[in-house]
């Protein structure tokens, strides 16, 4: 039943999803940098099964240019100001909505990954910011790239909405969004699907459900597409 699904999924169901997300993207956002599947090194003190270490791993993108946020469009709900500019990834006319943001001198780029959190069994958003010349962007200055309302929500909620700490597989100081309450959105966004009533959660619509909400912190967004899409072979999450 859908009722008695915690908005939670397995390490397993967390591969099915990323790459599912990751083929729909790659599909509707070729001209961006794309999510990849980044298999964890193997540890020599355990032993793995071939097929199951391929789905040990995070979901990755990086050099990631944040969208240009118009004042007058941010006021109104992060509606995203439409211009043209050259895209840096191909030699094409794109939409400023998906690629470019400049908060001053030279550009800043985001790596993001997408890593399954064993304890509260949801995906966690870490990221790192930093300069063309690689040198990495302190909080202050990420909070003048985001949209106003995730700004707001930073001042008001530093270190527990967002905060920093070491990157379960890089071992390296990430930034990360906390992912306390996740599974309550999760299942919120999930439930109320009215092919889950009949079918049950659709493990291939998480990932894509997931960034739908933790992107716009960002200002990055699905294309519509996207949100409509899931697989005719779905698999479906525990119950």
């Amino acid at each position: 039943m859908v009722e008695s699904w915690d908005g939670t999924l397995s390490s397993t169901e967390f591969y099915v999803a990323a790459c599912a997300f990751a083929k729909q993207w790659r599909k509707f956002n070729p001209s961006l940098p794309q999510w990849s599947w980044v298999t964890c090194p193997k540890r020599p003190w355990i032993s793995h099964d071939n097929q199951i270490f391929e789905k040990v791993g995070y979901l990755s993108v990086e050099n990631v240019i944040l969208p240009r946020l118009s004042e007058e469009a941010d006021q109104k709900g992060d509606i995203i100001e439409k211009e043209e500019c050259v895209s840096e990834y191909e030699d094409e006319v794109v939409d400023t909505a998906v690629v470019v943001h400049n908060g001053g001198p030279g550009v800043h780029r985001y790596d993001f990954h997408a890593v399954y959190s064993a304890s509260y069994r949801v995906p966690v958003l870490y990221f790192r910011a930093y300069c063309d010349d690689g040198q990495p962007l302190l909080l202050d200055e990420i909070e003048k790239d985001i949209p106003v309302h995730s700004a707001e929500l930073l001042i008001k909620s530093k270190w527990t909405f967002m905060t920093q700490e070491e990157h379960p597989e890089l071992n390296r100081p990430w930034y990360t969004l906390h992912p306390c309450g996740t599974s309550e959105w999760m299942k919120l966004l999930l439930s109320t699907d009215a092919s889950a009533a009949q079918s049950g959660i659709p493990v291939e619509k998480y990932m894509i459900s997931w960034f739908s909400v933790v992107g716009q912190v960002f200002g990055l967004k699905l294309p519509f597409e996207i949100l409509n899409l899931v697989g005719a072979d779905t698999i479906v999450c525990r119950q």
